[in-house]
């Protein structure tokens, strides 16, 4: 099936080349190795679903094609189909036609990483079209808590594509009122330029460690969560480095045990579990894959179908509960 026209300027205008997006092009401080080029390979997943989401004329091809990445690397694919859909959505009548129909069919099992997608999209669309970004997906039990992903996937992209004013200057968002709750957004992006450090620093928990020390007090405690999912979700480290990363974090270990049991939950959701994962979920956290899984669900049933309480956020109040484990566990870091 041969591209739209209107598909391929979308794509033009839009898209990074795959070079683009490289740690090298990007200006990044890390030497190429065989971990930085595996670790570039998840935005060029990104990169390829985002085509042949914008470019394909049926929701057929586009999940064919993604049926064709490895399976470790599927779900950043989906991430580019989503931001690819929701662009399409927000330009356009109605309210999430496209992206509702991949998030209830093929792409269900990368229902988080969705969401960090329809943040791609935000970082490229104009405030005023936000309000359109997110469809209703009524019946899942993660929705609509979870959608301040979309936030954290935002930061993610700033911090990426634009480091010198996100993570160097350490910029701090204008709140918007996301789900409500205004007071909560930067903090979410905040999340969200954690997961890039990760990657702005090619997974080395020293450097990472150091780019955190350098943002204010208040906001560490995000980061470091961040991080812990980006360690645990994309990997990196092998488990000394890991190991690192925990000594690294102090005071932060249960926030950072936090992030990676989210990237546990996310990889167990949409299966199979990369043996990184299953090693972070050992050495960040102190559990198995199962045990961890377990412990977001937990969560999940008591506040993934809220919408406001009070002034607290659900999606806050569930990390909370997460990160409530860590903190009557801890011990001192090893």
């Amino acid at each position: 099936m041969m591209p739209t026209v209107l598909g391929s300027l979308r794509r033009l205008l839009l898209t990074p080349s795959l070079r683009d997006v490289t740690f090298e092009r990007r200006g990044f401080p890390v030497t190429p190795s065989e971990t930085t080029r595996r670790l570039e390979m998840i935005p060029q997943s990104v990169v390829c679903g985002f085509e042949w989401g914008i470019d394909c004329r049926e929701p057929w091809e586009v999940e064919r094609r993604v049926d064709l990445v490895d399976p470790e690397l599927r779900g950043f694919a989906y991430e580019g189909v989503t931001m690819a859909f929701t662009v399409l959505d927000a330009m356009g009548p109605g309210r999430g036609t496209r992206t509702r129909d991949l998030l209830l069919g093929a792409g269900a099992p990368h229902l988080f990483l969705a969401y960090i997608g329809i943040g791609f999209a935000m970082a490229r669309l104009p405030r005023p079209l936000w309000s359109k970004v997110v469809p209703d997906i009524d019946g899942s039990p993660y929705h609509p808590t979870m959608t301040w992903l979309a936030v954290d996937g935002y930061g993610f992209d700033r911090a990426y594509f634009d480091t010198r004013r996100w993570i160097g200057e350490q910029r701090v968002p204008e709140p918007y009122p996301w789900a409500g709750a205004p007071e909560y957004f930067p903090r979410a992006v905040d999340q969200g330029i954690g997961r890039a450090l990760w990657f702005v620093h090619g997974a080395r928990p020293d450097a990472v460690a150091s780019a955190v020390e350098r943002f204010a007090s208040h906001r560490r405690a995000d980061l470091w969560s961040g991080a812990g999912l980006a360690a645990a979700f994309a990997g990196g480290c092998d488990a000394e480095g890991l190991a690192a990363l925990r000594h690294a974090a102090g005071e932060y270990r249960p926030e950072l045990a936090q992030g990676a049991v989210f990237a546990v939950k996310a990889r167990h959701h949409a299966g199979p579990v990369p043996a990184h994962t299953e090693t972070a979920a050992a050495v960040l956290a102190d559990l198995s894959v199962e045990s961890a899984a377990a412990l977001a669900d937990a969560g999940v049933a008591e506040y993934g179908t809220a919408a406001v309480a009070g002034r607290e956020v659900p999606y806050e109040l569930w990390r909370r509960r997460v990160h409530a484990h860590f903190r009557d566990t801890a011990r001192t870091p090893r």
